[in-house]
């Protein structure tokens, strides 16, 4: 058995994966988990007939995906800082193929509904073992640069995630985009078969199972790391904000058909993806955090005024794209700062970092929908970018929370 063991280990450490397929393999893992979540999202009438249920049974399979989400990234995180980051990816890619079938075949709501939450946690497992990988792999810019893909691809995933469900729904059923999700799912087993493993055994948390809840207590005392968690956190907030009421403020009252709808979708992507990419050129990710933060208060602000003022969809349109720019410069940013402060428990700080994202964004969501969606739109926004800039102040100040606000205000 330990010769077995010294031969697959030495075998592993010949094997290399390049930078190229690196980065290939932590994008399509981190849009993994937002497709799960979005793609079926056009089919939700469908579903409705089709298992005879209400609409808001219906869009319980979204909910629950996204605790799932959650939940799954508070799972895997610890368990890959503790067995690595290769076989937490291939027990997630196994669970994941079985509750898809399962979903397909799912004979009621209520069954498809708890399929739902089990598919969202194995998809958690790509979305927290990504970051982790690239704090592995990378160091300093180079891990700046590898953060900007991840950053920029859960930025646009979510929001074209929709998009290519609408245009699959077109040409097969509800179960047809369930197929292509498994299919997906192939794929990406197949590359962690193919994955070199990123953290060595001397890396690994000795701690016991029931212990590695352990770790999370020890990241969430850092304090620079737990506030740029929560700055992100609120950004994330805006951005689900948005996905959940642009539907309905683009199609109801500005009166666009659902094809206009998304082709705004892929505009307003790549103004997060611009800003993503910007995000790398600035030296220090604290001022693009600061920069960022600030911008993105502002342009809340005005989107809630444009939006109460019932202003023309121009004026709409262009001032949520220049917030969406600014969250794509801090979602860079913010996840850069924050691995870099949980580089020594990778796997638990990914875990926080996404769970808390996902936990936000699932809170706010219906919050958009309460009485006027333009006024409650807006002032979610702005809610949202007050806390994400607080948030933001505090993890920069070098001093303590309490004197760091008392000095800024």
């Amino acid at each position: 058995m330990k010769q077995h063991q010294k031969t697959w280990q030495g075998f592993s450490a010949k094997r290399h994966n390049s930078a190229f397929f690196l980065f290939v393999f932590l994008g399509m893992l981190t849009a993994f988990g937002p497709f799960v979540t979005d793609m079926y999202l056009p089919s939700l009438p469908a579903m409705t007939d089709f298992f005879h249920a209400s609409a808001s049974e219906v869009q319980l399979g979204l909910t629950f995906s996204m605790l799932g989400l959650a939940a799954g990234q508070i799972l895997f995180g610890p368990l890959s800082d503790k067995f690595g980051r290769r076989l937490p990816l291939l027990i997630s890619m196994g669970l994941f193929l079985l509750s898809t079938l399962a979903c397909i075949f799912a004979p009621n709501i209520k069954v498809f509904i708890a399929l739902r939450f089990i598919q969202g946690i194995a998809g958690a497992g790509g979305i927290v073992i990504s970051r982790s990988i690239a704090t592995d792999k990378f160091k300093g810019n180079n891990l700046a640069k590898a953060l900007a893909i991840i950053g920029a691809i859960n930025g646009i995933a979510p929001v074209a995630a929709p998009v290519l469900g609408g245009s699959v729904l077109k040409i097969t059923s509800w179960q047809g985009i369930f197929w292509i999700l498994f299919t997906l799912g192939l794929f990406l087993s197949a590359a962690c078969v193919h994955f070199n493993e990123s953290l060595s055994h001397t890396k690994r948390s000795k701690e016991k199972i029931i212990h590695t809840l352990g770790l999370f207590k020890e990241v969430i005392k850092k304090r620079k790391y737990t506030f740029c968690v929560l700055q992100m956190a609120f950004a994330q907030a805006i951005l689900f904000g948005y996905i959940a009421s642009s539907p309905f403020i683009l199609q109801q009252h500005y009166g666009f058909s659902p094809f206009a709808f998304s082709l705004f979708f892929g505009l307003n992507s790549l103004a997060i993806v611009t800003g993503a990419g910007i995000s790398v050129k600035f030296k220090r990710q604290e001022t693009c955090i600061f920069i960022s933060c600030g911008g993105m208060l502002l342009l809340s602000v005005l989107v809630c005024m444009a939006l109460a003022a019932q202003a023309s969809v121009w004026i709409f349109e262009g001032l949520l794209l220049l917030l969406l720019f600014t969250l794509g410069l801090t979602f860079t940013a913010g996840t850069t700062l924050a691995m870099e402060n949980a580089r020594e428990q990778a796997g638990t700080g990914s875990a926080l970092l996404g769970a808390a994202g996902f936990l936000f964004g699932s809170i706010v969501s219906p919050l958009v929908g309460l009485g006027n969606i333009l006024i409650s739109t807006g002032i979610t926004f702005i809610c949202c970018a007050v806390g994400s800039c607080i948030c933001g102040l505090i993890a920069l100040h070098p001093k303590e929370p309490a004197a760091c606000l008392q000095n800024e205000i």
